[in-house]
């Protein structure tokens, strides 16, 4: 897989989270490293603050819970508007993390 190919699978997968529903970077990461041979959380990370713009960003949060830096209080909102299960620090990862697996 090209980087241009696996940004492409990133942003696709990030399409995919349900609404109320969240994800790690990391777990976007691994959810894709057999197909692309890549299993970077920073690389994710990275991916959605050039490219994110046009996908459900705030879907994607870190293995804590905690908001995209410096997008927190409009990730909060469009969350909260979702339905999320959300904590003080962030999402409540228990309830709110999905996996590709589970579908839509």
């Amino acid at each position: 897989m090209t980087p241009d190919e696996y940004v492409e699978a990133v942003l696709d997968l990030v399409e995919r989270i349900p609404p109320g529903r969240v994800m790690s970077y990391g777990a976007v990461a691994d959810a894709l490293a057999e197909r692309s041979g890549r299993a970077s959380a920073r690389l994710v990370g990275s991916i959605m603050a050039r490219h994110g713009g046009g996908v459900p960003w705030h879907r994607v949060v870190n293995s804590a819970g905690r908001l995209p830096p410096g997008h927190e209080v409009e990730a909060r909102a469009r969350l909260r508007a979702e339905g999320c299960p959300l904590r003080p620090a962030g999402v409540d990862m228990a309830a709110a993390a999905w996996s590709p697996d589970e579908g839509m």
